[in-house]
């Protein structure tokens, strides 16, 4: 059988090579006489597993030495309370822009645990259904929060953070699930970044937290044991059995992305298969992006034909053709294409091959 092209939001498509060596190495892997599924987290061999992963991870995002990296559970939206445990606890107050649904969610979560008084929202896109990145005025930033808090690229709503806001001291929080290893980044820029693996690292059930040293070892009284950064970063990650099939295949990944030409590489490969869509869908009479300039999200691209019969038409007939999951967010409707990292240039081009075909057989 054929593989799909799948343009999935998360769990997201992984590249073929990853799963075919992970697929060599299920039964046996190395010499060690058992899958890693089977291995035992407090075994040499996986010790081995998780260093090489953190090292590749270092190596391929230039992770500075005073940060430590840690591999969790419990999703990206388990951080949006971890966070706030962990870093609210000089002046108890955090800034937050709010770009989309899980950035809503992080502050949400934050007013539960810390008092909405003291969760200050910076600016919102919510009056056009998130459809753009609000400008932002420093003058509304609280220079004594003790973290400011953005969901660098929006899922739902494919919109991304062009340019980073510039918060002084205040470290900078970023939720990165939907765009992490997408392109190079500052990682020093940042006082702490979260993301999901299941859209551009691997399976669903790792969480990678990168977090800067001084912001670890002041936790809120009462913080559960778990939800203390201090806890992982003493133990290796290995305070309780980390999600060890997970962490493996983001090494396989790892070792992908440098095959590649690492995150530069990424970057141009995005970059051209945005491009081919968003150039398709500015000149279609047909299909229309939902979002406008420089907030386009490489990563994923929602649109509309303004009819919903179509769209759910569209969506079906493209499942037919082998181009599955791309109908839009139950939040927002329409279509969206998520094209991570694994997404080959091949797939854009049959996929606005076939929007052109439909649009022309539906005029």
């Amino acid at each position: 059988m054929n593989r799909v092209f799948n343009f999935s939001a998360g769990p997201a498509t992984l590249p073929e090579a990853v799963l075919q060596q992970a697929a060599d190495e299920m039964l046996c892997y190395g010499d060690s006489g058992q899958s890693v599924m089977e291995m035992s987290h407090r075994s040499k061999e996986y010790q081995a597993i998780i260093d090489a992963c953190e090292a590749l991870l270092r190596k391929v995002m230039n992770i500075p030495e005073n940060y430590k990296v840690l591999f969790l559970q419990g999703g990206a939206s388990s951080q949006f309370a971890m966070i706030p445990l962990n870093l609210m606890n000089k002046t108890g107050k955090a800034d937050f822009v709010l770009t989309g649904q899980w950035a809503n969610k992080a502050y949400q979560e934050a007013s539960k645990l810390c008092g909405a008084d003291n969760c200050n929202v910076v600016a919102s896109s919510k009056d056009k259904t998130f459809s753009y990145i609000p400008e932002l005025d420093s003058s509304k930033f609280n220079p004594t929060a003790d973290y400011f808090h953005i969901c660098l690229n929006n899922t739902i709503y494919g919109t991304r953070f062009a340019k980073l806001p510039e918060t002084g001291n205040v470290p900078l929080v970023a939720d990165m699930s939907s765009c992490i290893l997408s392109e190079p980044i500052d990682v020093s820029k940042f006082g702490l970044i979260y993301a999901g693996a299941q859209k551009n690292m691997g399976p669903a059930g790792l969480t990678v937290v990168i977090v800067r040293e001084d912001l670890i070892g002041n936790a809120k009284a009462g913080t559960p044991t778990m939800f203390d950064y201090t806890t992982h970063a003493d133990n290796g990650s290995m305070y309780n059995t980390p999600p060890t099939y997970g962490i493996y295949i983001l090494k396989l990944v790892l070792e992908w992305i440098e095959k590649q030409g690492g995150l530069d590489a990424m970057k141009v490969h995005n970059e051209k298969k945005a491009a081919i869509l968003y150039n398709f869908l500015d000149n279609s009479k047909m299909f229309k992006a939902t979002v406008e300039g420089e907030d386009r999200s490489l990563m994923n691209v929602p649109f509309i034909t303004g009819n919903d019969e179509l769209d759910a038409k569209f969506v079906a007939e493209a499942k037919k053709e082998g181009f599955i999951n791309l109908k839009g967010h139950r939040s927002v409707g329409g279509m969206r294409a998520s094209i991570y990292n694994a997404m080959p240039v091949e797939g854009v081009e049959k996929l606005v091959a076939f929007m052109q075909k439909f649009e022309a057989e539906n005029a």
